[in-house]
């Protein structure tokens, strides 16, 4: 199943075109790796996939998810609120709320699938609280579950903001440079994660990325933007160093090395930890303190 599909999208901000003319389809469970230098309009185009941005109007341009019309030549579709649920985001700059606990950040995820006004006065339901820590059990984050967020590395926020995702039941998720600002071991940390949950659960993950060999790494297409047009769309293993040599204006003679990535593993495993009644329980009791 296709789960995004591009056609004709143009973006400009003013006199300057960002993005011109993109065509791209995207299927389900895919992990693609999105490059290219600063301002070729990477981040634009995960904007206006995510419904932040609208397309230029005056092309008959069209962004659909999940086989749904989300934005026809500018205008947002009826579709759109709705398949906006279904889609997480992650950011650079991790957007969570610093004085607020990591578990209740967490649980912001859910926003999208209560009432409003459960969501404005914190009226969790139980089995969502539940989620929330699964998620954070699952990113490894469990024990700073009750931590502020300020009080957490760089590493940890974006660990926490992919359980966010996660709480979310997000179906795609499109993360922004989310390992920019990272150490290596973090970035390293945060990349597998990712990789992990869209093998283990058949998550389609757009990723942008400048460390290239990251995108080597974890991504089985890429897709490569220059000056707003696509320049490469296909397997990692299709990249040439000629290819990177035009994206970003220099030479790399240690692109094999790069692209020299682990086997893949046989086969997920199965589900997702913490499911059992028992643990279910334990991870409520374990809520109630604080929430």
């Amino acid at each position: 199943m296709s789960v995004i599909t591009l056609s004709r999208v143009r973006k400009s901000f003013g006199a300057k075109t960002v993005l011109q003319g993109v065509d791209l389809e995207i299927g389900e469970g895919e992990m693609v790796g999105l490059i290219g230098a600063s301002g070729s309009g990477k981040s634009t185009l995960i904007r206006l996939i995510c419904g932040l941005e609208r397309m230029d109007r005056d092309t008959d341009g069209r962004i659909a998810l999940f086989g749904k019309d989300t934005q026809i030549n500018g205008r947002f579709s009826e579709h759109s609120e709705a398949l906006r649920r279904d889609v997480g985001v992650i950011f650079q700059q991790f957007n969570l709320i610093s004085r607020l606990a990591l578990l209740t950040n967490v649980l912001a995820g859910r926003l999208g699938r209560i009432p409003r006004w459960r969501g404005s006065l914190g009226l969790f339901p139980r089995q969502d609280k539940i989620k929330a820590l699964q998620a954070l059990e699952r990113v490894g984050m469990i024990e700073q579950a009750h931590q502020r967020a300020s009080t957490l590395s760089g590493g940890q926020q974006q660990r926490g903001a992919i359980a966010r995702v996660l709480t979310q039941e997000a179906r795609l998720i499109l993360a922004d440079e989310p390992i920019a600002s990272l150490d290596p071991a973090s970035a390293k940390l945060v990349m597998s994660t990712l990789r992990e949950i869209n093998r283990q659960d058949r998550t389609t993950v757009i990723v942008s990325l400048h460390q290239i060999d990251h995108a080597f790494e974890h991504c089985d297409r890429i897709i490569a933007l220059k000056g707003g047009e696509v320049i490469h769309n296909g397997p990692t293993d299709d990249i040439t160093p000629a290819d990177i040599a035009d994206l970003y204006g220099v030479e790399t003679g240690s692109l094999d090395l790069i692209k020299a990535r682990p086997a893949k593993p046989a086969a997920p495993a199965p589900g997702r930890p913490g499911n059992g009644l028992d643990h279910q329980d334990d991870l409520a009791a374990r809520s109630a303190a604080t929430l």
